[in-house]
């Protein structure tokens, strides 16, 4: 079936600007509360939000088999768990209906005000019912830039790292959507120096500019999926913000890795954009540095041309932009990471999240942490109105922006904006 929503010679009929990250061929898909408190599946076209599920009561989505309360829903899993078909179906006839020369929606000004919204009209909510949370640990650069700190530069890369998609399972009840704010986390850290561990508020928050893929009902209990399937699983693609509070992680994580380091907070951009929108944008993967076992073995281009960067902005002063990556980058792609996580018969369903981790680039300026920008602090990071930062400080609002850009369309993914508050007191 053809993915007609991606024509890049289609206009719409809403109003958009040329720099939007959300023109017709885009369609993302997100939940939203509306003006009159009533939750609802959504898209966006520039700056308007569409209720999807007053567009279905309409009958907009005759002839596509949807049950009637698909997108009268909290979540998208439902819809997710529909399949691949079903969601080109429902992206391509919502390009049909906005494109300019359609006029059955255009001409109706009382459907209009029923199913059209701006932005300041709904409150976005986090799109899926995260069952289960997996993070990857994929970027090359950025795994060996944490071992040099860690381990030294003969030790960068851990023996296994070249050989699979090294990843944890972390916990979905921390996830929230963009706006949020989030509380300096609390926990036993090890100063230098000491012999004997202390508690208390960690010294060293971090973001990790990473992004997550969010899959649909993929396999049976027991039964992995093959490379070549893997991305008929996948949904589409969010910004994804893995708060981190180093000096916690780094006592914790032997012998058995990450924990409240790490599950106190991550944060998702609401829009979640699907492969089918990202399909004009693809480039190849680094090219394997030893031989893959055969699982992890793929034909063509697995990832994306994402543009990707990360904006400082502390309390009452402008923002910095300190990084700027490219989803590309990551050595273990989408496909890989999917492929790995079933070989043993693990079961993945409908809005199961899977970060890619930290992503990193091969210049000090596309570094996707501030542990590596600021390489555990012996080279603070300027901002633009002065001082500096090392890590995180208490009151700053972390920003990450990510898009696509091909013959004139550009794809994006709006932003993730997180607020770094002080530890939480009663």
């Amino acid at each position: 079936m053809p993915i007609t929503a991606n024509n890049p010679d289609r206009k719409t009929w809403i109003k958009t600007t040329t720099t939007t990250d959300f023109p017709i061929q885009n369609i993302p898909f997100g939940v939203f509360l509306t003006r009159d408190d009533i939750i609802t599946i959504g898209t966006r076209i520039g700056n308007t939000a569409i209720d999807l599920g007053a567009l279905h009561q309409l009958g907009y989505f005759e002839g596509i088999p949807l049950t009637d309360d698909i997108f009268l829903q909290d979540s998208l899993n439902d819809f997710i768990s529909d399949g691949k078909k079903t969601w080109r179906l429902v992206r391509n006839r919502i390009a049909e209906i906005f494109d300019v020369e359609h006029k059955t929606l255009q001409n109706n000004e009382a459907h209009c005000k029923i199913v059209l919204f701006g932005l300041d009209e709904i409150e976005m909510q986090l799109p899926v019912t995260v069952g289960d949370y997996t993070d990857f640990f994929s970027s090359k650069e950025h795994a060996a830039n944490l071992g040099k700190l860690y381990r030294g530069e003969e030790k960068a890369l851990l023996p296994n790292w070249l050989h699979m998609p090294v990843g944890y399972h972390g916990r979905s009840s921390s996830i929230v959507p963009s706006g949020i704010p989030v509380h300096r986390p609390q926990g036993q850290k090890f100063i230098n120096g000491a012999t004997t561990p202390i508690f208390g508020p960690s010294r060293v928050v971090d973001f990790e500019l990473e992004m997550a893929f969010i899959t649909t009902d993929a396999n049976h209990f027991g039964e992995p999926i093959p490379i070549e399937e893997a991305e008929d699983y996948i949904f589409g693609l969010v910004l994804f913000n893995d708060w981190s509070a180093r000096d916690i992680q780094q006592w914790e994580y032997a012998p058995l890795g990450p924990f409240l380091g790490k599950n106190f907070a991550s944060t998702v951009s609401p829009w979640i954009v699907t492969l089918d929108a990202l399909e004009p944008y693809r480039v190849a993967s680094p090219k394997p540095e030893t031989q893959q076992f055969p699982y992890l073995q793929y034909e063509g281009d697995k990832t994306f041309d994402i543009h990707l960067e990360v904006a400082i902005e502390p309390e009452n002063s402008v923002s910095t932009v300190v990084s700027k990556s490219n989803f590309k980058y990551l050595y273990w792609n989408m496909a890989q990471q999917l492929a790995h996580h079933t070989s043993n018969g693990c079961p993945v369903n409908s809005g199961d999240m899977m970060g890619s981790g930290a992503i990193s680039g091969p210049t000090p300026d596309s570094y996707g942490c501030m542990m590596e920008l600021s390489w555990n602090g012996e080279k603070p990071v300027q901002l633009k109105e002065g001082g500096s930062r090392k890590f995180i400080d208490d009151n700053d609002t972390v920003i990450m922006k990510g898009y696509c850009k091909k013959n004139g369309v550009r794809i994006g993914f709006g932003e993730v904006s997180t607020k770094l508050l002080p530890v939480f007191k009663k």
